[in-house]
């Protein structure tokens, strides 16, 4: 199983944390594990836009992104191009992450 590092950056200045990630866990997924703050209201499904987060590094080792998470990530506040949702982006092994988790006091749908 290949393992990568998860790194963690927080837009409202709580210090990044590390974590590690096991192929086939979603960011969501390590981030909740681990005691990270990160908002999901669907319950990671792709249902809502709660748990978007930006990919600083390591998008090339993501799978694609879906016209429905793309959708998802439209109603988000502040989309940028390195937008993605946390419960659809999957460690698939290869390069380490490093997530940017905007802050979550006015969130998408």
């Amino acid at each position: 199983m290949k393992v990568v590092n998860i790194t963690y950056k927080f837009e409202d200045g709580k210090p990044d944390e590390t974590h590690l990630g096991a192929e086939g866990e979603s960011v969501l997924d390590v981030a909740l594990n681990n005691g990270v703050q990160l908002q999901h209201n669907c319950g990671g499904v792709c249902g809502c836009s709660t748990c978007h987060v930006y990919i600083e590094s390591g998008m090339d080792d993501l799978p694609e992104i879906t016209d429905k998470e793309e959708d998802f990530i439209d109603r988000a506040v502040n989309p940028r191009l390195n937008s993605r949702l946390a419960c659809q982006c999957v460690v698939q092994g290869g390069q380490d992450l490093v997530i940017t988790i905007p802050k979550q006091d006015f969130l998408g749908h």
